[in-house]
């Protein structure tokens, strides 16, 4: 539907051992953390499941900012748990090796059969972590109509607005 009716869609996928901004299997491939779109390109950027999986999420929210246009939004889907604060599942050492600090979990990946690392579990202190790395102010949105078929935990839809 966004690719029918949406002038400048863009879908992207982050593939590791392909170059940023070339397209592979129909995608534009995309890291998050580093985008190679233009400052201000974008009024809508969407991501699905993505930031529990990222190295340096601050980064990328940043990113994200960087190339929304003033006023324009970040509409994303995460796990969110209960707990005051996020915790660190993972991290990448200097040598480029992960340092497991909780037992691995890995979410389905559309890509990779091996799945994806989850490396944060966020907590409540999310919001503030958006804002102190991208300067944009979140609200939660927990969808719930059983009519639509739209019912369960763990339904929450952030809404990021750069200033």
């Amino acid at each position: 539907m966004l690719r029918d009716n949406c002038a400048g869609y863009s879908a992207s996928h982050y593939f590791p051992d392909v170059d940023s901004g070339t397209t592979h299997l129909g995608y534009r491939c995309e890291n998050l953390e580093a985008l190679t779109f233009d400052n201000h390109a974008f009024d809508l950027v969407i991501t699905q499941d993505v930031f529990e999986h990222l190295i340096n999420p601050q980064q990328a929210f940043s990113e994200i900012s960087r190339v929304l246009k003033p006023g324009g939004a970040h509409v994303f889907t995460i796990p969110w748990f209960g707990f005051p604060e996020s915790r660190q599942r993972a991290r990448r050492e200097a040598d480029g090796s992960m340092t497991h600090l909780l037992p691995a979990e890995y979410h389905g990946n559309p890509i990779d059969r091996k799945g994806s690392l989850v490396i944060t579990d966020w907590g409540q202190d999310l919001f503030q972590v958006i804002s102190s790395s991208s300067g944009m102010h979140t609200e939660v949105i927990q969808p719930n109509n059983r009519r639509l078929g739209i019912f369960g935990e763990g339904l929450n839809v952030f809404i990021s607005r750069k200033p």
